[in-house]
């Protein structure tokens, strides 16, 4: 049973198309993943309703951020905002405003 479906907005696929393939692989595997099981190691919560995908691939640590839409009652959607590289041990306060600020404009947009 999945626990959400995956939307990618624009900006995360361009982050997709752009690494590795072999780490796009991985990360959209991870990403299936998470689909059907709570794993903190995997789909991490943030603040302000801010999460992130977790995947490391050679030593690289890749996090694609995202926010969930609950406006349908019968099913969790998830969007992909953007993704980074990680580097440092917390992630940065301009990339969690950065997914905060996409998701205020997705949900604007929808009223």
């Amino acid at each position: 049973m999945e626990l959400f479906e995956i939307e990618f907005l624009p900006e995360a696929l361009e982050y997709l198309n752009e690494i590795p393939v072999k780490a796009k692989d991985k990360i959209l595997f991870n990403m299936a993943m998470a689909k059907s099981r709570k794993d903190p190691k995997l789909f991490k919560p943030l603040q302000d309703g801010i999460w992130y995908f977790r995947t490391q691939h050679f030593g690289i640590h890749y996090r694609i951020f995202a926010f969930c839409d609950k406006t349908n009652k019968i099913e969790t959607l998830v969007i992909a905002t953007h993704g980074i590289i990680k580097k440092s041990d917390k992630p940065e306060k301009s990339e969690i405003l950065r997914a905060k600020a996409i998701k205020d404009k997705y949900f604007e947009s929808k009223k």
